[in-house]
């Protein structure tokens, strides 16, 4: 797996530990969905919140939660996840699974909104892939697997999915900010 890679302002690494240090060092916190409040076959799409961040996944075929991942409802479909607004960072334990939730090695294929994209091999639940920005906020991450070798139905599988949030205070200073900036304007 790649360790750590800079495209156009946008970090990619395959470190939890680097990524979370980049996001803590960026003034933010780490938000974590873990998907265990759903179960089964769910129609598209969902929306949940982490901090102040609204995020939609979605998936041709609907989507299916189960032993806190989620997954898209279709072999080989892409899952879609949207965030309002957009975030610094996002990241997750990325990965195929087949029809029971259980891992299969196979390729993953990981693309921003702004096209910056990661591909690499996946063996596990604790694969981890996460994109950290230092220019426009990521506002979608797309996931899509390739088969292996033997043929078997792969679905593009997340648990965990991880977002930069503003810490409360940063997230003053920004509402102040734009007050002040409004009153000399006026």
């Amino acid at each position: 797996m790649l360790a750590s890679a800079a495209v156009a302002g946008v970090t990619v690494t395959s470190s939890q530990m680097l990524w979370n240090l980049r996001v803590i060092n960026g003034g933010e916190t780490v938000g974590t969905e873990t998907f265990n409040s759903y179960s089964g076959p769910i129609a598209d799409p969902i929306t949940g919140t982490l901090g102040n961040t609204f995020w939609t996944a979605s998936a041709d075929g609907g989507l299916f939660a189960g032993q806190g991942m989620m997954a898209a409802n279709l072999p080989y479909a892409t899952l879609l996840f949207t965030f309002s607004p957009g975030v610094r960072a996002v990241a997750g334990n990325i990965f195929g699974t087949d029809i029971g939730f259980n891992i299969v090695p196979t390729i993953v294929n990981v693309t921003l909104s702004d096209g910056t994209a990661y591909e690499g091999f996946t063996t596990s639940a604790s694969d981890f892939i996460g994109f950290y920005s230092t220019a426009a906020n990521i506002s979608s991450l797309s996931i899509s697997v390739v088969g292996p070798v033997v043929p078997v139905g792969i679905f593009s599988t997340i648990d965990n999915l991880y977002l930069a949030i503003p810490s409360p205070g940063a997230a003053a200073l920004i509402g102040l900010a734009g007050l002040v900036s409004r009153r000399r304007r006026a």
